[in-house]
């Protein structure tokens, strides 16, 4: 394969990655998982410090129970998995008001969402949860910080009226264009 072959093979990954809200009932093996966290341990990081932590969870009843822990994830109680990215702030850095190990657990949680993409899994991006509760639920270490999660399942394609209605509050898919977002040489 040539350099430029895979260039366009890692580009569609980028440009085909999305937010998937609705799973097959179909299991995500062990060992498929600890792949994505084994992709993800080789992001960069603050002087290499590598402060994420992951927790894989696949037992339904701890699923649910974590679907539960805001109001706006209940649809998560049908994924076959969720990883919870945690990250440790005194294995990080700090500069100029910016927490690094926030930025650390963001680079590596996306490598392990675009390897999930080009394995055919989806996943789905959450930043909205309740910290302290899902920190009790998993028994996370108090100074650990819980980054975000991701349900991971095989895509189920959905067309239905709910589906209309959280693309409606989500909003559109359409991306900025490049002159709305790229400045050259100065702002």
């Amino acid at each position: 394969m040539s350099v430029d072959e895979k260039r366009l093979d890692f580009d569609s990954v980028l440009l085909s990655r999305k937010s998937i809200r609705s799973f097959r009932a179909e299991p995500v093996s062990d060992k498929e998982l600890e792949s994505l966290v084994d992709i993800a341990r080789h992001a960069p990081s603050w002087m290499n410090k590598q402060c994420w932590h992951f927790i894989i969870v696949t037992d339904t009843l701890d699923i649910q129970d974590i679907s539960k822990t805001s109001l706006t994830n209940h649809w998560m109680k049908k994924a076959p998995a969720i990883i919870i990215l945690c990250a440790d702030p005194h294995l990080s850095g700090s500069r100029e008001g910016i927490d690094y190990y926030v930025v650390d657990a963001a680079i590596a949680m996306d490598h392990l969402i675009l390897s999930a993409t080009s394995k055919g899994l989806g996943t789905c991006w959450i930043g909205s949860f309740n910290e302290k509760k899902l920190k009790e639920l998993l028994g996370v270490p108090p100074r650990i910080r819980i980054i975000a999660l991701t349900p991971i399942g095989y895509p189920k394609e959905k067309n239905g009226l709910s589906n209309k209605v959280r693309s409606a509050i989500v909003r559109s898919t359409k991306r900025k264009s490049l002159s709305e977002i790229c400045h050259w040489n100065q702002w």
